[in-house]
């Protein structure tokens, strides 16, 4: 019998569920937004070929035009100055797109301060409870901030000190990066790091320490809070861009419902 067999069966019959934790990609999809003098990406956008009509009269498609850390993407290392003697997005192993992931839910947290932390122990009391971090696999931070996702101004929620958005500590970004072999980090928010992280040493830390450390980041989840604490197999599809730094990506969770 195919090992794949009682797999197959499963999907079918609901007890493995499928849960899409991508966010939809529109012209009005938040996009990450530098300051002066830095270059910034372009909106998402589509630009009609043809829809049943002279153009083509059978067939509907369409240019996009989008940067690859638009919406639900996949950083790959050389996204970051760090990283930059690592892979690129077309030269992620097919076997790192399929992994274990954990949730670490800090909604609370989060909704109580916009600038919530993670932190080294924040981690270690969530292993207290429900054991290591997944060799190769994803950490994904609950933050609860897919939730303003549909209104950007929200969503990046910036002001005259910068953007205010949860994330990971310096320390704790370091802590991943050099003393854990997980596969890489997954967040809600519109960046790896939290708002104010430009401020961090290193800056921007997740990017800095853990592309450097050739692990990956995954952006703009939603849905976490669907997902158990553990037991968790993430599938990430993004586009094999040669030379590539990241790309938008489809991301799913199988969950076990008889578990």
């Amino acid at each position: 019998m195919s090992a794949l067999a009682p797999f197959v069966r499963a999907l079918a019959s609901g007890d493995i569920d499928v849960i899409d934790l991508t966010a939809p990609l529109t012209s009005e999809t938040p996009v990450l937004q530098l300051p002066e003098p830095f270059a910034n990406t372009v909106p998402f956008t589509l630009r009609e070929v043809s829809r049943y009509d002279d153009r083509g009269p059978a067939w509907y498609w369409n240019d996009i035009h989008t940067g690859e850390h638009t919406g639900t993407h996949f950083d790959a290392p050389v996204h970051w100055v760090t990283g930059a003697e690592g892979r690129d997005i077309a030269q992620v192993p097919a076997t790192e797109l399929l992994a274990p992931g954990v949730v670490l839910d800090f909604s609370a947290q989060s909704a109580a301060d916009p600038d919530f932390l993670l932190s080294v122990d924040d981690v270690r009391g969530w292993e207290a409870t429900h054991g290591p971090l997944p060799s190769g696999g994803w950490l994904l931070l609950r933050t609860g901030w897919d939730a303003y996702a549909h209104d950007a101004e929200r969503y990046l929620n910036t002001d005259e000190t910068g953007s205010h958005t949860p994330g990971i500590s310096g320390d704790c970004a370091r802590w991943l990066a050099e003393e854990t072999d997980i596969l890489g980090i997954g967040v809600e928010t519109v960046g790896t790091d939290a708002g104010m992280a430009a401020g961090f040493t290193p800056p921007f830390p997740c990017h800095a320490l853990l592309l450097g450390a050739g692990k990956y980041g995954l952006t703009q989840l939603q849905r976490l809070e669907r997902l158990p604490a553990t037991g968790t197999l993430i599938i990430t599809a993004p586009l094999p861009i040669v030379g590539g730094s990241g790309s938008p990506a489809r991301v799913l969770a199988l969950v076990d419902r008889t578990a």
